[in-house]
Parts: structure tokens; C-alpha cells; sequence
């Protein structure tokens, strides 16, 4: 549990450096991923070569482990990270993050259809309050117009989604083998990725002592070591309960662009996000879904 507090701390604080390089130091999402990535999988495969984890190469031995591990990194690390920074650059990331929170919810409902089971009463009203609070954020009550950008909204939503994937697609991966492996290859396959779009070396933006810090930031402890933090709490605790525990994401995101970047928050962004942070509190209450 406290792994997966800490790792949604720092995700929360790492999306308001990204913000901050964005939109004050004109980097690109694109070279930043592919830096993120790159430089995060590869420390962490060669921390786990340093401490003789066989797995490393083991998971490229079996055809099937192989088409995961492939999947994992380009449709669930890479796609999570993108869509969040995105949304982040077309926004802000208090913003992107809440509406990246509602991938609980989507978890339960996902869970609930795959194993034919229909959902609590707690169930049923967070999906609600997570469907009302992103209206309010989105709209401000006002049905005629929008208070972000149609692509911030949508990248948004589509980071939720991802998110959602990332959290359940490894979890056989991670029963055979080690979070080490399974996140450094998954973050160097998305980075590889990446790159083809926009390669490491081919810099942009303009960078002073900032800068590097908040890349170093991100790199660091933005990427390496709250995704090996969370796999592990996934590995412990399960995929339902370590998402519900990232409510310490939006709010760390929250604060850190209110107080840093100077980031306006009014009164409905504030409902908006305490109706899509109570669903974790619902959902946890009880059973998030009962037997049909």
C-alpha cells in the first residue's frame, strides 16, 4: 500500500515538471517520452542484470511472453505516458491528472463485465459521481461550453483508458516474472518506440538549471522508481486495490501546479475533482461488485 502511495505522489509532482517543460520551456511530449523511457527501462535493466535477475532475458524465451511483453510496453507504458503528457500540454496536469483518475472505475466495470458479475450499489454510484465530476470539470455546468479543449478532454479520457490497461495487462507477466524486468523492458520497448517519432538526441526546447532538473526529475523519480513502486504494489496487493490507493496522485498534482506553476483552480474544478477522487473512497468501502 505505501509503495503505491508513493509512486502516485511522484507521478502527480513529475506531471507538473512535464507541465512546466511544456509549456514554459517549449519542449516537445514527443522527445521527452523517448528520454523518459529510454533512460528509465535502461537503468532499470541494467540495475536488475547488476543483481543476476535471470528474468531479464527469460521473458524473451516464450513466444507468448514475448507478444505481451511487446504489447505491454507499446499499448499500456507507452500509450499511459503519452496520453497523460499530452493531455498535460493541452491543459495542465492537475487537470490531465484527475481526468486520468477515473481509470479505477473503468477497472471495476471492466472486472465486473469479464467475470459476469454485475456491480455493487457503491459500484453503480461511482460511476456516476466519476461521469458527473468529469462533466464538471470539463464543463463548468455549462453544457454550451467547455472549459478545456475538446483534445486535452480527449487525450485525457484516453490516458483513463490507458491506464486501465496498463494497471491489468501485465499481471501474468509479473506472476512469472520479476517487476524489474517487467517494467524495464516495458519502458525501453515504449522508448524505442518513441523514438522513431522523435529521437532522444534530437533535443528541443530551451534549457537552463530548470530545465535539467525537472527532466532529471522525471526521468528519475517520475518514471523509474514509482512504475517499479506501483508494479510491485500490483504484484502484493493486486491491480483494484493498488489503483484505488493513486488518490494521492491527483492531489499531489493539484497542489504542486496551484502552488508552483501558479495554476488557477476555481470552485467547480475543485468539486469536479472531489467527485472523481470520492469514487476511490466508495469503491474501497466495500465490494465493487457482486455476484449475478
Amino acid at each position: 500500500m505505501l509503495m503505491a502511495l508513493i509512486a502516485a505522489t511522484l507521478w502527480g509532482v513529475s506531471g507538473t515538471c512535464g507541465q512546466f517543460l511544456f509549456q514554459q520551456r517549449g519542449v516537445s511530449v514527443e522527445w521527452l517520452m523517448s528520454v523518459r523511457m529510454l533512460g528509465a527501462g535502461t537503468l532499470l535493466l541494467i540495475t536488475a542484470l547488476l543483481r543476476k535477475d535471470d528474468h531479464v532475458w527469460a521473458i524473451w524465451h516464450n513466444k507468448e511472453d514475448r507478444r505481451k511483453i511487446l504489447v505491454f510496453g507499446i499499448f499500456g507504458m507507452l500509450a499511459v505516458q503519452y496520453t497523460y503528457f499530452a493531455a498535460i500540454k493541452h491543459s495542465n496536469a492537475a487537470m490531465a491528472t484527475i481526468l486520468q483518475f477515473s481509470a479505477p472505475v473503468l477497472i471495476a466495470v471492466y472486472l465486473a463485465v469479464r467475470y459476469n458479475q454485475r456491480l455493487s450499489r457503491l459500484g453503480y454510484v461511482a460511476i456516476l459521481l466519476a461521469i458527473l465530476g468529469t462533466f464538471i470539470l470539463a464543463t463548468h455546468g455549462n453544457i454550451h461550453k467547455l472549459n478545456i479543449t475538446p483534445m486535452a478532454f480527449a487525450l485525457g479520457i484516453a490516458s483513463a483508458v490507458s491506464l486501465a490497461f496498463y494497471t491489468l495487462m501485465p499481471g501474468t507477466l509479473l506472476k512469472k516474472y520479476s517487476s524489474l524486468s517487467v517494467v524495464g523492458w516495458g519502458l525501453f520497448i515504449g522508448g524505442v518506440t518513441i523514438s522513431l517519432v522523435k529521437a532522444p538526441w534530437n533535443a528541443d526546447g530551451n534549457w537552463d538549471g530548470y530545465a535539467y532538473a525537472s527532466c532529471v526529475f522525471i526521468v528519475i523519480f517520475g518514471t523509474l522508481i514509482p512504475f517499479y513502486l506501483y508494479l510491485r504494489a500490483v504484484q502484493s496487493i493486486g491491480g483494484q486495490k493498488a489503483s484505488l490507493l493513486t488518490s494521492a496522485e491527483p492531489l499531489s498534482a493539484t497542489l504542486v501546479a496551484v502552488l508552483w506553476l501558479g495554476v488557477s483552480f476555481q470552485f467547480m474544478d475543485w468539486l469536479g475533482a472531489l467527485l472523481i477522487i470520492a469514487t476511490v473512497f466508495l469503491l474501497s468501502a466495500g465490494k465493487l461488485s457482486r455476484e449475478g
